[in-house]
């Protein structure tokens, strides 16, 4: 059996780009996975059950479930900063040069 090279291709530092994305889509997808990270960080680290967390993001356990396990296209950006922002998180938008 004849072994492939591998071809590895160096990332620009944005996953979404590297798969193909427009920059535009990319940047508002890397802000939902940043935001999906930040809550289900203070999930695990509040020690919250899905049910303790559906509380206090006031939606449904199931809703926790579909965050927990990183279903980001069930969640907009505004859906995501309304989330955090429930759950005592300051969110800011910075923009760059």
């Amino acid at each position: 059996m004849k072994k492939e090279k591998l071809k590895i291709t160096e990332s620009c530092g944005n996953v979404f780009l590297d798969l193909g994305f427009s920059q535009e889509e990319a940047t508002i997808l890397t802000m939902r996975a940043q935001l999906m990270g930040e809550l289900r960080i203070k999930i695990r680290d509040k020690h919250w059950t899905q049910a303790e967390a559906a509380k206090v993001l006031g939606i449904s356990q199931s809703r926790v479930s579909d965050l927990i396990r990183g279903k980001w296209d069930k969640f907009s950006l505004d859906m995501l900063i309304t989330l955090a922002t429930r759950a005592g998180k300051k969110v800011e938008l910075k923009l760059a040069a």
